[in-house]
């Protein structure tokens, strides 16, 4: 399934979850509806939390950062629950695509009363 398609089930399923449950609970809450919907509902491949290395000067750091969720082994989806999106946000997401080598990053911020205004879709040119 190409990035395209599977951010807009990422996406349908992040609407479906801020309209049910609305702003404010914890990012945790929010990644756990969103890891069991995308995996039993969307029968997607789906890692929470996966431990993503750092090579740093040809050594490879095993505890570089953890990924909320990699769906398919192409989109990162990073999620928060804050009350503003700050600039770093996105920056922090380019970094980890580049980390990963993915393509495609979703930062989605739940804390939104329109959760539209919560979303910024993030592209490694690699």
């Amino acid at each position: 399934m190409h990035e395209n398609e599977l951010s807009k089930i990422i996406l349908d399923t992040a609407f479906s979850i801020h309209k049910e449950l609305g702003p404010g609970l914890l990012e945790s809450v929010y990644e756990e509806v969103m890891f069991y919907e995308l995996r039993n509902e969307h029968g997607l491949f789906v890692q929470r939390q996966e431990l993503i290395p750092v090579v740093w000067r040809n050594v490879r750091m095993e505890y570089g950062f953890r990924a909320d969720l990699i769906v398919e082994n192409e989109v990162l989806v990073e999620l928060k629950s804050v009350e503003t999106l700050t600039a770093v946000h996105p920056k922090q997401v380019l970094t980890y695509l580049k980390l990963t080598g993915l393509k495609l990053g979703m930062l989605l911020n739940f804390n939104e009363a329109i959760l539209k205004n919560g979303i910024r879709r993030i592209v490694n040119n690699l």
